[in-house]
C-alpha cells in the first residue's frame, strides 16, 4: 500500500520551514494536506502554492499550544476528509541561553509550544488513528538536543528530550495497531526559527538580553552543518516508508551520539574495575 497517495497528513507548522517542506513532499507523492499553523498569512500563502498545483488542502489556524485549538484541528481534519493517516507534530520554537539567567517565562514558552504541542497532537488523534483501523504514522519533531544536552539549549534540550522519550513509548504501544511512530531530530537546518522565535516571544517588547533567539551564542556553542528544510522532508518521507523510529539529518550526528554512549558505557567499565580491584 502506498503509504501517501490519496491519505491524508495533518502537519502543525505547516506555514513555514521544516513543516511546509513536509508539505510539498507529501504532496508530490500525492497527498491531500491539513496544514496548521498560528500564521495565517503564511498557511494563505501555502494554501494557494498547494491549491494552484492540484492537491486538496485544508489551511486551520491552529495554536498548539491550546489544547481545544488542536481538537479543532482534528475535528476540521475529520469533517474536511473523513480521515486523518500521518500526523507530523512539527510546531516548534527555540530560545537559547543560559540555565541559569533564563527568565521563567522561557521555560513556559518553550515548553508550551515544543512538549505540550506534542501531547496535545497526540492527544488529539492518536485515539482517532487506532479507532479507524487504516493504519497511519505519527512523526513527532524533535532535535538533535532531544539525543543530546547542549550548552546554551539547555530549555530547549528539556523539551526535545521529553519529546524523543515520549515518541519513544509511543512507537512501542502503537506497533500492535500498525501505526508507525517516529522522532525527528534535526541539527541546524535553514529556517527562520530563529527569527519567528524571538518574534513571539512571551515579552518580546523587552530589551533584548544578551544572548536571544536573534542573536548567535558564542563561537562554537552549536556545531554541524547547516541543511535545507527540503532535505528533512525527503529523510522523513523515507522514515515513514522505513517504519523508522529516529530520523536523523546529518551524517556528524553519527560521531556525536557514539561519543554519548561512550561515555555512558563507561561508568559500567568504571564499576567493572572497582569490582576487580582486590581488598585492602
Amino acid at each position: 500500500m502506498d503509504l501517501f497517495r490519496n491519505r491524508v497528513a495533518v502537519i502543525t507548522g505547516g506555514a513555514s520551514g521544516i513543516g511546509a517542506a513536509m508539505a510539498r513532499a507529501f504532496a508530490a507523492r500525492g497527498a491531500k494536506l491539513v496544514l496548521a499553523d498560528i500564521d495565517q498569512q503564511g498557511l494563505r500563502t501555502m494554501e494557494r502554492e498547494l491549491a494552484g498545483a492540484g492537491t486538496p488542502v485544508l489551511c486551520v489556524p491552529t495554536d498548539v499550544t491550546q489544547r481545544a485549538s488542536v481538537n479543532a484541528l482534528a475535528e476540521a481534519t475529520w469533517q474536511r476528509f473523513g480521515a486523518a493517516h500521518i500526523v507530523c507534530n512539527n510546531a516548534g520554537i527555540a530560545l537559547l541561553g543560559e540555565i541559569a539567567k533564563a527568565p521563567h517565562e522561557d521555560w513556559e514558552f518553550t515548553m508550551n509550544v515544543d512538549f505540550w504541542g506534542v501531547v496535545h497532537g497526540v492527544e488529539a488523534f492518536v485515539h482517532r488513528l487506532i479507532d479507524q483501523q487504516e493504519g497511519g504514522h505519527v512523526v513527532n519533531t524533535a532535535s538533535m538536543a532531544g539525543l543530546v544536552g547542549m550548552q546554551w539549549l539547555g530549555i530547549y534540550c528539556a523539551a526535545k528530550f521529553a519529546v524523543v522519550g515520549l515518541t519513544e513509548a509511543l512507537h512501542r504501544e502503537l506497533k500492535p495497531h500498525s501505526i508507525g511512530a517516529s522522532v525527528l531530530c534535526p541539527m541546524i537546518v535553514a529556517t527562520n526559527i530563529g527569527e519567528n522565535s524571538q518574534r513571539l516571544r512571551p515579552g518580546a517588547e523587552r530589551p533584548a538580553r544578551e544572548v536571544t533567539a536573534s542573536a548567535p551564542p558564542p563561537v562554537g556553542a552549536m556545531r554541524g552543518g547547516t541543511v535545507t528544510a527540503e532535505s528533512v522532508a525527503a529523510k522523513v518521507v523515507r522514515g515513514i516508508e522505513r517504519q523508522d523510529l529516529y530520523i536523523l539529518t546529518h551524517p556528524e550526528q553519527r560521531e556525536i551520539l557514539r561519543r554519548r554512549a561512550a561515555r555512558i558505557d563507561a561508568v559500567f567499565e568504571a564499576w567493572e574495575s572497582d569490582d576487580r580491584e582486590p581488598a585492602a
